[in-house]
């Protein structure tokens, strides 16, 4: 019976899983590293750091599909577990929105793989993540960081006094406020940031992620 054919075959799905894995690995150290160039901006809580670490992963989940920009994803904040200054909760945030980001934005353009559709998918990417990072947290994250990080009064003190400084005409008496005024917008511009950025660069590394010539 002749396999070569089959054998070919398997020799070829093999070479695309490892090249897969590869660019995976690769992507998730290049997001590890942005994870360290993040920036404070003076009207937002100092906890709000900018960057766009989320970049990696939305390339993945271009280039290779979503489940690969979940794993970036994923893999890039366990890399940045061993040195976490919140305990792993401001990484499950990240690991959230970004998830939040990319899966949906991936599975859109997987339909339709043209510019025109890029575009569509990063902006229902970021608006799934923006209302997602509302309901996140408000009863997940910030839970979490009044239970082992900062008692909520001290956050409470700390948006409002952010508020009075940079927005008096703001009325932050609760927690739910901070965050819808604060925290949502924020997560909106930091990754239209990043959205931007992968339309602009997505076209010229396509060969490179992919590995076509």
């Amino acid at each position: 019976m002749d396999t070569t054919n089959y054998t070919g075959t398997n020799m070829g799905v093999k070479r695309v899983n490892v090249r897969k894995m590869t660019v995976t690995a690769m992507l998730s150290a290049v997001g590890f590293v942005l994870m360290y160039l993040d920036l404070s901006v003076p009207f937002v809580p100092f906890f709000l750091k900018l960057d766009v670490s989320d970049l990696p992963a939305l390339l993945a989940s271009f280039s290779l599909g979503p489940v690969y920009g979940l794993l970036v994803s994923l893999i890039k904040n366990l890399l940045h577990l061993p040195v976490t200054q919140s305990g792993g909760i401001g990484e499950l945030s990240n690991f959230i929105l970004c998830t939040a980001l990319v899966v949906p934005a991936g599975i859109i353009y997987q339909l339709k793989k043209t510019k025109k559709n890029a575009i569509i998918a990063v902006f229902v990417g970021l608006l799934v993540m923006t209302i997602m990072s509302y309901p996140s947290n408000v009863y997940v994250i910030y839970p979490l960081y009044y239970k082992f990080i900062m008692p909520e009064a001290a956050i409470m003190e700390i948006y409002k006094g952010v508020a009075d400084t940079f927005f008096p005409f703001m009325n932050i008496d609760t927690m739910a406020k901070g965050i819808l005024y604060f925290n949502v917008p924020f997560t909106f511009v930091k990754d239209l940031i990043t959205a931007l950025i992968t339309i602009l660069i997505y076209q010229p590394l396509r060969p490179l992620l992919k590995g076509n010539n």
